[in-house]
């Protein structure tokens, strides 16, 4: 089943969906980057774990025994029962559930120098607190002044973005990628992204003189999107998580959905 976005699909940023979709992206994006790269870099997949909050709904398995045993209840018991108030409702705690991330370092082969890190953002770099932004904001400024260029790719709507001077405003957009080169840093080139338009294919520095690589992000979105079927798995009739959308976007997605013969239920 082809995607039914032109770029980035906002039903793929499911908390449930997420780390899918994060490890199929990595994997895909490196292969796109090893035969333009090699034989002087090597792109390396370095795995990471963080806890997120995961909502997970958990079913009920009714359990029918070959016998049963049945004590009577008693007067008393009956009675407090009726004076206790039954719930209005029955919710599902987040559970803090260890998964597993990546980020991709392309390394120089004959002497195994960190040249470019790209990463993926996943819901922990944006999370607020100690072993969330912050941290995450302490990695970029080891590699920034370790001469290291940097490729952020944000395809997520929730959490902060990356730390960016005051001066800089970023446009209303859903996603956006950040592209730091060594030699131009603190100045940063980004690309927003909007759900009309297909994702850009971004440039992937390497060490002067060599040519940057080119990294086709939507090709390779649409590519993860068809070979894991994350078409069987989403119900396009219910609005994406978060429920953060504007009026005009989630306008455009219903109108979007509905030619592609997809019913979708606003809000």
């Amino acid at each position: 089943m082809e995607p039914p976005f032109p770029g980035m699909d906002p039903y793929l940023e499911r908390a449930s969906l997420w780390p899918d979709v994060h490890v199929g992206l990595i994997t895909a994006m490196r292969d796109a980057l090893q035969p333009q790269i090699a034989p002087a870099y090597v792109a390396q997949i370095t795995p990471y774990v963080a806890l997120e909050q995961i909502d997970i709904a958990v079913p009920r398995r009714a359990i029918v025994p070959d016998i049963g045993l049945y004590e009577r209840e008693s007067p008393k018991a009956a009675a407090l029962a009726a004076t206790i108030e039954a719930p209005s409702l029955t919710g599902t705690a987040l559970l803090d559930i260890p998964t597993r991330y990546a980020r991709i370092e392309i390394r120089a082969v004959n002497d195994e120098t960190l040249v470019t890190a790209i990463e993926l953002l996943s819901p922990v770099n944006k999370r607020p607190g100690a072993e969330g932004v912050d941290a995450y904001e302490k990695k970029r400024r080891e590699l920034f002044t370790a001469g290291v260029h940097l490729l952020e790719i944000d395809l997520l709507r929730g959490g902060k973005r990356p730390q960016l001077a005051p001066s800089t405003q970023l446009p209303a957009a859903p996603y956006f990628v950040f592209l730091s080169r060594a030699e131009h840093w603190p100045e940063i080139d980004i690309w927003a992204c909007t759900f009309e338009r297909p994702l850009p294919t971004v440039p992937v520095p390497l060490r002067r003189p060599d040519p940057d690589a080119a990294l086709p992000l939507n090709q390779v979105l649409h590519q993860v999107y068809r070979n894991a079927r994350y078409d069987l798995q989403i119900d396009y009739r219910a609005a994406p998580p978060p429920p953060d959308l504007s009026a005009t976007d989630a306008a455009w997605l219903e109108a979007h959905l509905r030619e592609r013969g997809r019913p979708h239920a606003s809000g």
